[in-house]
């Protein structure tokens, strides 16, 4: 981190860092939780998720108006700039983050009630998956640490991968038994959700990667969802 002749202006930058973090940290535990109270259907712990968005709202409040107020009063340039409105980039991807989170931790309760269906392995392996994705996305913002993001970039494609094996198996069990569908239809938003914070990580990484080098990522990265192009034929 560059320090500058304005002491007060390096302490601002550093308090922007450390609150990008601790958005990212309160982040990455709702979909940790989130996934947790799916498996072990734990509705108390789903329903704390759901009432926990609020602080991620909060503090992207503060750090929008934190953001503002410096490009207002200190007019940065260069690396700082970029910087600064990669933070509001990012503090809006990790809000959305959380709302992904919530809705997965609305379906858990939702999945609760119903017979179990299934072994929820995958979705524990997408969230590590997601989470540590996430994590390294935000350490690269804090830490200008460009090679790292373009890690984060290309290391989607394994969580799509795990989508699409979910999308297959909760349609299997649709086909195979209709008391499944309510089940099997919730999981699936789950499943979405956990693909799209994937994606929301990798394009967190995409804005480092231009603050701290100023130039763009191809348009195009690995990826590997193909649901929407799936073709649902019935059992024999």
């Amino acid at each position: 981190m560059q320090e500058h002749t304005v002491r007060s202006y390096s302490e601002d930058l550093r308090r922007l860092r450390e609150s990008i973090e601790r958005m990212g940290g309160l982040a990455e535990r709702q979909v940790a939780d989130a996934v947790t109270a799916l498996v072990r259907r734990d509705t108390g712990l789903a329903a704390e998720v759901v009432q926990r968005d609020a602080a991620i709202d909060a503090l992207e409040r503060e750090v929008e108006t934190f953001c503002i107020r410096l490009l207002a009063l200190r007019q940065p340039v260069g690396q700082d700039l970029r910087f600064i409105i990669a933070a509001l980039k990012v503090c809006h991807g990790l809000e959305r983050i959380g709302d992904y989170a919530r809705n997965a931790a609305k379906r858990a309760i939702v999945v609760a009630e119903q017979p179990p269906l299934g072994s929820l392995n995958g979705f524990q392996r997408m969230a590590r998956m997601v989470q540590a994705n996430l994590k390294d996305a935000i350490d690269a913002l804090v830490n200008d640490d460009a090679a790292k993001a373009d890690e984060v970039w290309a290391n989607d494609q394994p969580v799509d991968e795990i989508y699409n094996g979910i999308f297959r198996e909760m349609l299997t069990f649709m086909m195979e038994d209709p008391r499944n569908i309510t089940a099997a239809t919730h999981l699936l938003f789950v499943a979405k959700n956990l693909e799209r914070i994937g994606d929301h990580a990798t394009n967190i990484a995409e804005t480092v990667h231009y603050a701290v080098r100023g130039d763009s990522l191809p348009e195009d990265r690995p990826k590997a969802d193909n649901s929407a192009s799936a073709v649902v034929r019935p059992l024999a």
